[in-house]
């Protein structure tokens, strides 16, 4: 397989943006009058659309999710955002691959108006072609809208040498109705038991990983 065009999700793949998330979260909890609750169970709003897994986690309806999500971007807007960081090793991994002449795209669940401004703040906006995400108004953002809106506004109509990456079974599973390929990456926020049953084609342990497997499917 020789993947031409590489689409990386964000959270949890680029960068490490679990601090900004879980703070926004705890910040829209308490402004609500709702229960706290510790790190882990907090987790879980790392990944999957922010207004589903409020209903989930909340016990409440879609209406009542969309007023969390306003709380939620009242702290996320001004500081959440840039509780942030790039993880070690992946600026040196997209350079690699553009080398190579593989054409990379963004392709998350965040609003796309927030993924822009993460890549411009923390630097690495020149690596990608494209950067696509969810709508504001909550609309596109289940992975596999987020992939065919992706691949649509770059032209890609081969779906045999895409190869989307992304640490959370959401990723994979929407690359599978997509039709096109998909790696796991275990250094972000799904467990290696998730990736696992998802069963993604490839499986990277770390940015580097990411690189080799790429190149060594390139060169076959």
């Amino acid at each position: 397989m020789k993947f031409q065009t590489l689409l990386f999700d964000l959270d949890g793949t680029v960068t490490d943006s679990g601090p900004g998330i879980l703070n926004s979260v705890r910040y829209a909890l308490e402004k609500a009058g709702m229960r706290s609750a510790d790190e882990e169970e907090l987790r879980s709003f790392i990944g999957p659309p922010l207004h589903e897994q409020f209903q989930r986690f909340c016990g409440i309806t879609a209406e009542q999710a969309k007023k969390m999500v306003s709380l939620y971007r009242e702290y996320y807007t001004e500081k959440g955002i840039f509780e942030n960081r790039v993880y070690d090793g992946v600026i040196p991994v997209l350079g690699r691959l553009k080398e190579r002449g593989c054409r990379i795209l963004l392709a998350t669940s965040k609003p796309e108006k927030f993924a822009r401004i993460i890549a411009q703040h923390f630097g690495f906006v020149q690596y990608f072609d494209f950067i696509g995400g969810a709508n504001l108004d909550g609309s596109r953002t289940e992975k596999q809208e987020v992939i065919e809106y992706v691949l649509s506004e770059c032209g890609a109509e081969c779906r045999s040498d895409v190869l989307m990456i992304g640490d959370r079974r959401y990723d994979i599973e929407g690359a599978r109705r997509a039709g096109v390929h998909s790696m796991g990456v275990l250094y972000g926020y799904g467990s290696r038991a998730e990736i696992e049953e998802a069963e993604p084609d490839f499986i990277a342990e770390t940015p580097d990983e990411i690189a080799g497997i790429v190149l060594e499917e390139m060169a076959v």
